[in-house]
């Protein structure tokens, strides 16, 4: 046994590469991605592909290893340039994910150093360092030191995490779930709708709320319908406002809301996954104000703060809350049950094997300073206001509202009557895709096809508004040359 386990270690050493091999496969990565840094300011923001990009499901996974070489040649050239390209300042679509270096710089340590961020016991370093970062988001929401949370893959997790943290906290069984209301609106992202289900609520009511005309929800529908309901014997749980929707970048009525839901004693949760972070500027304290009053908050440090995907956060007022909702008990984690004054993430949350997520925020936080994603988002917001402008002094276009944080909506309106804008617009989107220069994704308001624009790449600045401006002038015009508009 001694001779056959000398000999499958010799083998399995391959796992570990020698120092001048790692130094080889690292200089051949940091040569990739070097080159992509280098040019992303003229890298395509999207690439159309065919059915040729499947050739990777055939790709064989042999039993001795490949060329390094080819396989840094197969990321390079075949898996990353197809579709999105969300690294680049020209993608206006969605939310964009920023991928700060310096924020990859701390996935790569984290992945080398391997630390398990899920109980203290385990890794108290990753474990404070993750709380740190938390308790930084609840000050900046205005939560006091009951408050707390941890950081998720992503808004959808932790809305979910949210819901769950609700719905135990209101007491609520199965038994009651087709008389309990959860009051929302349309705008409401639809990971909402998705945690609901995953949570087993499926039969709960949903109330969506009417909107005013910049697609906010109306708070005195949201009192009345509580009233209505508790006169009917059903059971107000949630309310769901938005601090900054997907669709059109709206900021319900925060602090209206919340004064509601306090006096109802209804669970308040606001999904602010895109806007939370401009609280980091005077404009954006302002227009979230009321953010305080809220029971939980969900924020995406993906979007607001440029990182990677991969990086959410869900903030509740009272930890003890939320600690309630998740608790467990295993035999084999007994060891990890220590008096550290410090809840594990895995107390707290649905995971178990977590990822130490903390380093790629705590990184670019550090070694920037608070004061440069000030900045940053400043100027995102007045990128979006200034292209907001331009687009409304473009005699054919037609602009939604202007935007309360970096995004909003338009559509190009000709004045001849039979167009069937529509199609017109589809056209469009097709052609601005098609070239991918500038990248815009559309959606649907009222039922008529418009393009959504937001800002928040960390790479967008004026060049590259006034990029978009141009391709969109140009597309134009090109349509107009082939057919009678």
């Amino acid at each position: 046994m001694r001779k056959r386990l000398e000999a499958l270690a010799e083998k399995a050493a391959a796992l570990e590469p020698n120092a001048y091999e790692q130094k080889q496969l690292l200089n051949k990565s940091t040569d990739y991605t070097g080159r992509f840094l280098d040019s992303i300011y003229e890298q395509k923001a999207y690439t159309r592909f065919d059915d040729s990009v499947n050739s990777i499901l055939e790709d064989p996974i042999d039993e001795e290893p490949c060329n390094p070489d080819q396989l840094i040649y197969d990321i390079e050239n075949r898996v990353v340039p197809p579709g999105l390209n969300p690294a680049s300042g020209a993608h206006f679509a969605y939310i964009p994910g920023g991928g700060l270096f310096t924020s990859a710089l701390g996935d790569y340590i984290t992945a080398i150093t391997n630390r398990y961020a899920g109980v203290y016991y385990s890794s108290p370093g990753a474990v404070a360092l993750e709380t740190r970062l938390i308790n930084w988001m609840a000050e900046l929401i205005g939560f006091g030191e009951e408050a707390g949370g941890y950081l998720s893959s992503g808004g959808s997790i932790a809305n979910l995490t949210a819901v769950v943290t609700a719905r135990e906290d209101a007491g609520l069984k199965a038994a009651d779930y087709p008389r309990a209301v959860v009051y929302l609106s349309e705008q409401a992202h639809h990971c909402v709708d998705r945690g609901l289900a995953i949570a087993g609520m499926q039969e709960c009511i949903k109330r969506y709320i009417p909107l005013d005309s910049h697609s906010r929800m109306l708070s005195e529908e949201v009192e009345q319908a509580i009233q209505k309901d508790k006169e009917n014997g059903l059971i107000p749980w949630m309310v769901v406002a938005s601090g900054g929707t997907t669709d059109t970048g709206a900021i319900d009525p925060l602090e209206e809301i919340g004064e509601i839901a306090a006096r109802h004693k209804v669970w308040y949760h606001i999904d602010a996954a895109y806007g939370g972070f401009f609280l980091l500027t005077d404009e954006g304290k302002e227009k979230l104000k009321g953010i305080a009053r809220a029971d939980s908050v969900v924020l995406d440090p993906h979007k607001g703060l440029f990182l990677p995907y991969g990086s959410g956060a869900l903030v509740v007022k009272n930890l003890e809350k939320l600690a309630g909702a998740h608790r467990y008990e295993a035999n084999y984690m007994q060891d990890t049950k220590i008096q550290s004054g410090v809840y594990s993430p895995a107390d707290i949350s649905p995971e178990l094997s977590k990822h130490f997520r903390g380093l790629r925020l705590w990184m670019p936080l550090k070694l920037h300073g608070v004061k440069a994603f000030r900045s940053a988002l400043e100027e995102k917001l007045l990128l979006a206001r200034y292209a907001w402008q331009k687009l409304d002094e473009m005699p054919e276009i037609e602009v939604g509202h202007e935007p309360e944080l970096s995004v909003f909506t338009f559509r190009w309106a000709p004045a001849n009557k039979e167009t069937d804008l529509d199609i017109l617009n589809e056209e469009l989107h097709k052609r601005m895709t098609d070239k991918g220069t500038v990248f815009l994704s559309t959606t649907r308001i009222n039922d008529e096809f418009r393009f959504r624009f937001v800002v928040l790449s960390v790479r967008s600045h004026l060049e590259q508004i006034d990029l978009f401006l141009e391709e969109l002038s140009k597309h134009i015009r090109a349509i107009k040359n082939s057919a009678e508009i």
